[in-house]
């Protein structure tokens, strides 16, 4: 539109130029520069580029149009202006980290819970901009969709929630339960606004020092419950053990105290002199007499 203007204004100035004397030569040239300028100015105004990944919307003397421009070069009319929205999924975080979240500062979401108590939630949200809907936005909530609508809503929809939930229970176990209900409320609202609500990240959910001092005294008593479970346990299968061990020797005994005769005896005496005997490197002497003799070992070699 500036290079349309400074054409109209060449050739406003020609005519300013053709009644000095001096200047008359100039006249056509400035015309001609003039209107050089304005069919650029209009060629180019009439040409339109739009990035991968977004959709032009076009207004005309502040009436928004229906249509929209896809992505790559388009012809549209040099009067109207386009307006580009961002149809790629974006991210916005709240964090209690300073420079993580997209606010500088501590932007954590703070909730009273159903016990009182004060927690803190980090939160991402991952969203994107309907491409048919993307008129509609920038006629009801402008080009600042992420103020208006995603950063409210979402902060709202965590208040509305978490003061069903204790403080505990958000931070163990009905932690999933609690995030898919906000996903839930957030989608419906997003919906009606032209926005796709793809995941919420419930990032780091912080309760007050004296909750969590209470909660690792209680998981400190468990883990040595647990200990000493494991303790005893050992020990009375160790009891069981020497018990059967003990059992076994026993046994042992009794069977030997039992079994064994003097012909046993004389029998295995008779073995172990054979065996004595066969050995090319053994001298065996028999001292004594009687059925009881055993073999005595005098040298080897």
């Amino acid at each position: 539109m500036f290079i349309i203007i400074l054409g109209a204004l060449l050739i406003a100035g020609s005519y300013f130029l053709a009644k000095q004397q001096q200047f008359a030569k100039l006249v056509l040239a400035v015309r001609m520069a003039g209107l050089f300028f304005i069919l650029l100015g209009i060629s180019t105004s009439m040409l339109k580029v739009i990035d991968t990944g977004e959709v032009g919307v076009k207004t005309l003397f502040g009436k928004v149009d229906q249509s929209i421009l896809s992505s790559g070069l388009n012809v549209v009319s040099p009067l109207v202006n386009v307006t580009s929205f961002d149809t790629k999924t974006q991210n916005y975080t709240m964090s209690a980290v300073h420079d993580e979240g997209n606010k500088n500062g501590d932007d954590a979401i703070r909730v009273l819970s159903a016990d009182g108590l004060e927690v803190v939630i980090d939160l991402s949200v991952l969203f994107k901009v309907k491409p048919s809907s993307a008129p509609e936005i920038l006629r009801t909530i402008g080009t600042d969709y992420v103020d208006k609508i995603v950063r409210p809503i979402t902060r709202t929809a965590i208040r509305d929630n978490a003061v069903s939930y204790d403080a505990v229970a958000l931070y163990s176990l009905k932690r999933e339960e609690f995030q898919q209900k906000i996903y839930q409320t957030i989608a419906i609202s997003f919906a009606k606004r032209g926005l796709d609500l793809e995941q919420l990240l419930v990032r780091n959910i912080t309760l007050p020092q004296s909750v969590k001092a209470s909660i690792e005294s209680k998981i400190n008593a468990e883990q040595e419950a647990q200990k000493m479970t494991f303790v005893l346990q050992k020990e009375k299968q160790e009891a069981e053990r020497k018990r059967v061990e003990a059992r076994g020797i026993a046994d042992y005994q009794k069977i030997l105290s039992t079994g064994l005769s003097d012909k046993q005896l004389q029998y295995e005496a008779i073995k172990a002199q054979k065996e004595i005997a066969l050995s090319p490197n053994t001298k065996v002497l028999i001292m004594g007499g009687g059925s009881k003799n055993v073999p005595l070992v005098i040298g080897s070699n």
